[in-house]
């Protein structure tokens, strides 16, 4: 729905960098957190070799000028290629990186706590986003969104972390890496929206402590404020 909003960029420089495809994992997405942002931090989190395309900097082909050269059956942003292996749907790259790592849950259980999170942490993105991107955003809008997640989901989730380190009981999985992201977001919207949920903000702690995770947001590659398109009524901290 987004795509139009992003000019074309030359296609040489596409070609050149298609060299790079070839010989090393490929993640395509626009330039901001949005859905890439948890897979970039699973690729790090994982030692995944790795390259960028982001749509939207000046010196990458603008997405509609490539995104029926690249073997994608369902061609979408994010896409991840590695080799023969090519998919589109965010959901899926997390899952494919996760299960490959062995970041899918270790027990029957916990593999179905996964499956639930998975679409559940989905379902909270999509909530928070339509609020991002409407048009008739306004403070009240903000403030009811505030009461009405922290009496909603994210008392759930507190309630369902309880007091474990991670979502499922056996260990860090690619779901983490999603409500992380999401929690983050939530706390730059609001500062204090974690306030009565203290399993919650230990949870973010614990992840930005990861030490590959701490590495990458310390450096110069990760997007820290462009949240969410630079159209949208909340793109992130100003």
């Amino acid at each position: 729905a987004h795509e139009h909003r992003h000019k074309f960029y030359r296609a040489p420089y596409f070609r050149k960098f298609r060299l790079v495809e070839k010989m090393t994992t490929l993640l395509g997405y626009w330039n901001i957190r949005g859905l890439g942002q948890p897979i970039r931090l699973l690729l790090e989190y994982t030692g995944t070799n790795y390259e960028e395309v982001r749509y939207g900097d000046e010196a990458t082909p603008g997405w509609f000028a490539v995104k029926e050269t690249l073997g994608l059956h369902f061609p979408n942003l994010p896409y991840y290629i590695a080799g023969d292996i090519k998919i589109s749907q965010s959901n899926a790259v997390l899952r494919y990186i996760g299960e490959k790592n062995n970041l899918a849950g270790t027990t029957e259980q916990d593999r179905v706590t996964v499956m639930i999170l998975e679409n559940e942490l989905m379902d909270f993105r999509n909530g928070f986003v339509q609020l991002c991107y409407n048009e008739q955003y306004n403070q009240e809008m903000r403030d009811k969104y505030i009461k009405d997640v922290k009496g909603g989901r994210l008392k759930r989730f507190s309630a369902f972390l309880a007091d474990r380190d991670w979502i499922a009981a056996g260990g860090i999985t690619f779901v983490d890496f999603a409500m992380y992201e999401l929690l983050d977001h939530h706390v730059l919207f609001d500062n204090t929206i974690l306030d009565e949920f203290p399993n919650l903000k230990a949870f973010l702690k614990r992840f930005q402590a990861l030490p590959a995770i701490k590495s990458y947001l310390d450096s110069p590659k990760c997007i820290k404020q462009k949240v969410n398109a630079p159209f949208a009524k909340w793109s992130g901290p100003k």
